[in-house]
């Protein structure tokens, strides 16, 4: 509160009506993004006010008579799309302009107090009062979601680390902003809270006490509570009578204090001994206060209706950076005009229109010289003739009786992908043609995914750099052909995962040889942390190099994302309110990425500062105050650097080398015409990296916040350099536009704190004079945002040189586009060419030119295998446990050994399903699995069919099935307060998995394909054995149930009331065995085709034994409602019956049940 604050303005609530009184103010709040003040009444009118006149901007009824007499306004908050409006039984939420939202009655709103946001941002808040349910409102729906009881009544909440409620006893709770749990309990004042505030660290708080005779007495201090520490302070004194108070929204430690008699102190809360004193000029008392957001400017209230407004003269404003005030615009008058029965009517004006009306017709109504529809040869081919016409499936994605427009029909024919027709699809056709070949269009020439003529500079984005979407069959995600989009050798990644986003960064690290090689060094470590990303990066990078094009997912790496705290508190989740752009989320989870990682290989490595040295850049950074001209310094490293652009209407730096710059900046003058350079990449890196820059911060000489001058000297530059592009204004698009801007090397002199920078043609001349350490950097490649415009929304996909990722160089750049799940080759001129309208870069990285094609594989050898030996149910009795672990003596895993596998899941989401046109049943969303059990039993040895495997996961999602008819798994087993054996995390049960996996153990089951995918593993065919593909005939397009299997070929009845994947595993390690028997007696085909036989006349479903069909059920059936929200239910277990659901589709985590004939 600086020395020149003074009262600048007072103004009356305006009243009721025309001839009421004005009315007190109940309560009042600063907007956050607009210059407006906002109050409400005690008749439940809200009314804005703007400026530093206060004057009136909009007004509203937020309550209205239905509400009752006594409807007044009990708090407001704002967001970015409006006001949202507490009231005693209802909640109102309007535009900045007045008109209304949505309006909110509910049975349980009988006498709210407060609210405040969640931890969704400003989309969401709870409301609490003297009740006994608090209720979670969605903002963006205006619907109440949850329903949240309670024992306390709450009458102020305020949000920080988490949200801070004051009880009517005189109580503070910290309130989990997930959960609404009560977290810590503080005993602030005796009597009651009159006042609140909570920012950062610290709640204050001041209130009433009850002193003899029974009076409520203002209590002459300030408690103060630190939320970090979770501790109380030592209150503050304040013998007026701490009456309001508030944290200063710029200054941490600093909290506003009031008096009723308007007595106000500017107090330090660590150093409470120092205070700035200040007078309100009031008739009676205050009984309200606020502060604006900027902290220039502050608001009281009193009982005589006025509204006081505090600030400086010269620097008041509510916000930093105000949003536009709409404002109506004014009508001008009509002029005056003369009516007679002689006035023409063609004089009368008529207003304008933006969009035709329908009532101006054509001039030729009907439409000539249309070009004829183009109908697909298969499409005629389908549709069944009759005497005068043809008919069939309407499957060309219009609607019923729609006419397609034809006029465009060349410059729209490639102006999408289409998608390829499902596998069942092409292996129903192979079987019925003569020849025996599916129908794939990839190869046809009129392919657009065989269009060679990819064009950066096209005004239009070309298809391969479009959105690409999947579609579901009944079968699920299996049946997409993602073949059809990568014909290549590396690997894609599934977009239907949440945080997707992040699959372009992830392509990036994958062939950055550097981090994937510490990476894999870290994953074959003891590491089993639920939170590192760093082993789920090694675990992806494995499964993209095992894949060798086929289509992969990082299910578990974006899980683990997900579940990191960091990542919601710095907005990483898409499914996040407050989220950014896709293009600026992916910058910020570089930098998180980057920095986590390296906090991860510290916790493992015998040389923690190795990934430092490749991804954290090492600089000094000296702060100088403008004011006072103080200076200090600072060490610092960062992980990403983020490109700083010079003013394009300036002369660029020139950068030279250390001992010839200064000597050249003596010889050039500053002529009037000499020649501007063309601003280079170089110059831009030299600039961002040690380059001066200036903001705002707080100077320990002035004790205040002033304008501060940074400069670095830089110490070291790492070996992997990744730098986020910052791309803001067109000009910094324009010269990304400029061909060949980005270079494909970089060479990096670092001397006495110096950093300078070199390509093209300078390159070559430091290189071949020698007389530097030069280093050589290659570019890796680049995340890219690709603006397709409506309807489609923009994404990211990446373009990176794999060249540098082979095994060995192949002597030239190797450049693919990778578009999610789409991946193709592209020239060099094609990758370094963008677009300002639609292709710019987010994140590039380089890398040093001496760690390419240098890839470790020596991280097999050293694979810490000690957890596949580790008991973690130590306290169960032996004759309890359903397992025995391997002795590493006498049953070392390796590449002759064979286990069987067998999992068991459960619904983290059911599906969304919509009825189209034709009353077919299609899927939107596809269900979701989670891994719930895992078994593996020794295939071999004298412990053979004894598992050494059985854990069960535990699992964080809310689980909406438990699906226990077909996976055996019961809430029982997944509660750890119930369960009879360790509920273990998921990284630990995959671990194992994969340390099996890359021992070269041969895995065998019956539909290994689904389990894997769920698991979120890859392994590569030689290391499989599925019985389900073992005991198949391609002709007979039907494969067969591990139930009938073992029913018809073993002689036993399994799965009869539910499924254990011990059971499983080891009736599939049966099958096998049979399987080698038939094959070394010559007598395997004539066996199939009994067992088919036998099977048609059975419905391929094992009969009882008293000849009465068992009522099996082949699938987990869905939910008739799509993906209502349910509570979670678990079957019976008892032999039930359920009709296979035609419209059932899989998802991130999909599997068919274990006696589906897909297993």
């Amino acid at each position: 509160m600086d020395g020149d604050w003074d009262e600048l303005a007072r103004i009356p609530f305006p009243p009721p009506g025309v001839h009421r009184l004005p009315t007190p103010v109940t309560t009042m709040t600063f907007d956050t993004a607009q210059e407006l003040l906002w109050a409400g009444n005690e008749y439940g009118r809200v009314t804005s006010f703007h400026g530093s006149k206060l004057q009136r901007y909009t007004s509203f009824k937020a309550h209205t008579a239905a509400d009752g007499p006594d409807a007044p306004v009990r708090q407001i908050l704002v967001n970015d799309k409006g006001v949202i409006v507490l009231g005693r039984k209802d909640l109102h939420m309007a535009l900045r302009r007045g008109p209304p939202i949505w309006h909110i009655r509910h049975g349980d709103m009988k006498d709210l107090q407060c609210m405040s946001f969640t931890s969704k941002g400003a989309a969401e808040i709870i409301a609490a009062g003297q009740q006994n349910t608090m209720l979670v409102v969605d903002l963006n729906k205006g619907e109440v979601v949850k329903q949240v009881p309670t024992e306390h009544h709450y009458s102020i909440m305020r949000r920080a680390r988490y949200i801070c409620a004051a009880t009517a006893t005189g109580t503070v709770n910290l309130l989990d902003p997930v959960t609404f749990a009560v977290v810590k309990t503080w005993n602030a004042h005796s009597a009651l809270i009159n006042n609140m505030d909570a920012q950062h660290d610290f709640i204050v708080t001041c209130g009433y006490s009850l002193r003899q005779g029974q009076a409520y007495v203002l209590d002459p201090f300030l408690n103060v509570f630190d939320i970090k520490k979770m501790s109380s302070m030592p209150p503050i004194p304040f013998p007026a009578g701490a009456a309001f108070v508030r944290m200063h929204p710029r200054m941490l430690t600093t909290s506003i204090v009031v008096s009723q008699s308007g007595q106000m102190h500017v107090v330090d809360l660590m150093n409470p001994n120092t205070s700035n004193v200040r007078q309100a000029n009031v008739m009676t008392y205050l009984n309200m206060f606020e502060i604006a957001p900027s902290g220039e400017a502050i608001a009281l209230t009193d009982p005589e209706c006025f509204i006081h407004l505090w600030g400086s003269q010269s620097k008041v404003h509510f916000v930093d950076l105000p949003g536009h005030i709409d404002v109506a615009p004014e009508e001008e008058p009509h002029p005056p005009m003369d009516w007679s029965l002689d006035t023409p009517l063609s004089s009368i004006g008529m207003p304008y229109y933006r969009e035709v009306l329908a009532s101006a017709w054509p001039e030729n109504v009907c439409d000539v010289g249309a070009p004829p529809v183009k109908f697909d040869p298969q499409f005629l081919a389908s549709l069944t003739p009759t005497d005068s016409y043809l008919y069939g499936r309407n499957s060309r994605g219009l609607r019923r009786n729609q006419v397609e427009y034809t006029r465009d029909l060349e410059k729209n024919a490639n102006a999408g992908l289409k998608a390829p027709k499902f596998l069942s699809e092409k292996a129903r056709e192979s079987s019925q043609s003569a020849t025996g070949t599916s129908d794939d269009k990839a190869d046809d020439p009129n392919n657009p995914l065989n269009d060679a003529s990819l064009d950066s500079k096209k005004a239009e984005v070309p298809v391969m750099y479009q959105h690409v979407e999947i579609k579901y069959s009944k079968f699920g995600v299996d049946d997409f052909d993602f073949g059809y989009f990568n014909k290549t050798r590396y690997s894609g990644l599934e977009i239907h995962i949440s945080n997707s986003y992040a699959n372009s960064l992830l392509q990036l690290l994958h062939f950055t040889p550097l981090v994937r090689n510490l990476a894999l060094q870290h994953t074959a470590t003891a590491c089993v942390g639920e939170l590192c990303l760093l082993c789920e990066l090694g675990f992806l990078f494995d499964m993209l190099q095992k894949a060798e094009g086929s289509i992969c997912q990082a299910t578990n790496l974006l899980k683990t994302l997900s579940y990191h705290p960091e990542a919601a508190r710095r907005h990483l989740l898409e499914e996040d309110a407050q989220a950014s752009a896709l293009n600026v989320m992916l910058q910020h989870l570089a930098s998180f990425l980057l920095d986590k990682i390296v906090q991860d290989y510290k916790a493992m490595s015998p040389t923690p500062t190795a990934m430092e040295q490749i991804l954290r850049t090492r600089t000094t950074s000296s702060i100088r105050c403008i004011n006072c001209h103080s200076e200090y310094t600072k060490e610092g490293s960062a992980a990403v650097n983020s490109l700083v652009y010079p003013s394009i209407v300036c002369p660029p730096l020139l950068l030279l080398s250390p001992q010839t710059e200064s000597h050249h900046s003596k010889q050039r003058g500053p002529g009037r015409n000499a020649k501007m350079q063309r601003i280079t990449f170089s110059q831009v890196l030299k600039r961002s990296v040690e380059g001066e820059t200036g903001s705002k911060g707080w100077c320990q000489q002035c004790k205040r916040f002033q304008a501060i001058t940074i400069r670095k000297a830089v110490h070291s530059i790492p070996a992997v350099l990744v730098l986020n592009t910052a791309i803001t204004t067109q000009e910094h698009r324009m010269l990304w536009a400029t061909p060949g801007w980005l270079p494909e090397e970089i060479g990096i002199i670092v001397e006495q704190g110096q950093f300078f920078c070199y390509e093209g043609e300078d390159l070559k001349i430091h290189l071949q004079r020698g007389i530097h350490n030069i280093t050589v950097y290659s570019l890796v490649g680049m995340a890219i945002n690709i603006e397709s415009g409506h309807p489609q929304k923009p994404h990211l996909v990446s373009m990176v040189n794999v060249a540098h990722a082979e095994n060995e160089a192949p002597g030239g750049s190797k450049w693919h586009l990778f578009n999610d799940f789409l991946v193709r080759s592209v020239t060099t001129e094609e990758a370094l060419t963008f677009n300002p309208a639609w292709k710019l870069p987010s994140v590039v990285s380089y890398q040093v030119k001496e760690a390419n094609n240098k890839i470790d594989t020596q991280w097999r050898n050293n694979l810490d295998t000690s957890l596949l030996y580790q008991d973690v149910n130590l306290t169960l009795e032996p004759g309890a446990k359903t397992y025995k672990v391997l002795s590493p003596e006498t049953e070392p895993p390796g590449p002759d050994t064979i286990v069987a596998l067998d999992t068991e899941f459960v619904a983290v989401r059911q599906p969304e399903i919509e009825m189209n046109s034709d009353g077919e049943r299609e899927t939107i969303r596809p269900i979701v699995y989670a891994l719930a059990r895992v078994s593996v039993v020794r295939g071999q040895g004298e412990d053979e069919n004894v598992p050494f495997i059985d854990d069960y996961i535990a699992i964080r999602e809310p689980i909406v099935d438990y699906l226990t008819s077909y996976s055996g798994i019961t809430q029982a087993d997944l509660d750890p307060r119930t369960a009879k054996h360790s509920i273990l995390p998921l990284k630990r049960v995959y671990k194992k998995l994969w340390i099996l996996l890359n021992l070269g153990v041969k895995f065998l089951g019956h539909g290994l394909k689904q389990d894997f995918r769920v698991i979120n593993i890859h392994v590569p065919k030689a290391q499989v054995i599925d019985t389900i593909d073992l005991f198949y005939l391609k002709t007979r397009l039907r494969k067969l149930s591990l139930a009938f299997l073992a029913w018809k070929v073993l002689k036993e009845d399994i799965q009869m009331e539910t499924h254990d994947s011990i059971e499983d595993s080891r009736t599939a390690l049966k099958l096998y065995r049979k399987y080698l028997e038939y094959s070394d007696a010559g007598i395997l085909n004539k066996m199939m085709q009994e067992i088919y036989v036998e099977g048609q006349k059975v419905n391929f479903k094992p009969p009882r034994k008293d000849n009465q069909g068992v009522q099996r059920t082949d699938t987990p059936p869905l939910p008739e409602g799509g993906s209502g929200g349910d509570p979670p239910t678990t079957p019976s277990r008892h032999t039930g019956s359920a009709a296979l659901v035609s419209g059932f589709g899989g998802g991130a985590s999909w599997t068919p049940g274990k006696g589906s004939p897909l297993r």
